[in-house]
């Protein structure tokens, strides 16, 4: 292995130093002005070039999903917590509700998450975390269709969407807490079949 000389190592931390200020800024910039927030305000507040910007985050969306992987790690926690939830039908309410809340993470998110979703890029950044939000969800929604009383029709990118849909009713600030908690009524009813005898009569 080589020597590191010291001008290459003071390189390597201005990198990192460079990507974390970044990161930061944009976290900042995102919830206070949507994901939609100038890109060039963000490189100013960090303290870099836009052209440094743009080199550690070719696009917005590969901004975008640099500063959701900083949230990555509550939504694990919230996904094991709800894996030892013993009642399936229990655990998906609760997956869709921790769905929504990363969806609402910042304003205008949910547009870009259900896009990538939709149009299923392999080269947009954020296509990867919604394939392992989709399987997830379709882990929850399997084990409520087999031992619960989820509709047997249903898909995870079915329920990835309705969450981020709800989520960005909920962004507009158009929903007061009431209407929200009638449109998880509405959902949660749309997706369970009811009693396992429905479900076999019916799917």
């Amino acid at each position: 292995m080589g020597i590191v000389e010291p001008s290459e190592r003071k390189l390597r931390s201005d990198v990192v130093r460079n990507r974390a200020s970044i990161l930061e800024a944009a976290q900042r910039h995102f919830l206070a002005h949507g994901v939609s927030a100038s890109l060039e305000a963000v490189a100013k507040e960090a303290g870099v070039g836009a052209g440094t910007l743009y080199r550690h985050f070719p696009t917005r969306e590969a901004l975008l999903a640099g500063v959701l992987q900083l949230h990555s790690e509550e939504l694990v926690a919230r996904r094991e917590q709800i894996a030892q939830v013993a009642d399936p039908d229990e655990a998906l309410r609760q997956w869709t509700r921790a769905l929504e809340d990363y969806f609402s993470a910042f304003s205008g998110l949910p547009e870009p998450l259900m896009a990538a979703a939709r149009e299923h890029e392999p080269g947009n950044p954020l296509t990867l975390p919604c394939d392992h939000l989709i399987a997830t969800t379709g882990e929850f929604l399997e084990a409520a269709q087999l031992h619960g009383h989820a509709r047997p029709s249903l898909k995870g990118y079915d329920l990835f969407l309705l969450a981020g849909s709800v989520a960005w009713i909920r962004g507009t600030g158009a929903a007061d807490n009431a209407t929200l908690d009638a449109m998880h009524t509405i959902l949660e009813t749309g997706y369970n079949h009811g009693s396992k005898q429905q479900i076999e009569r019916d799917g």
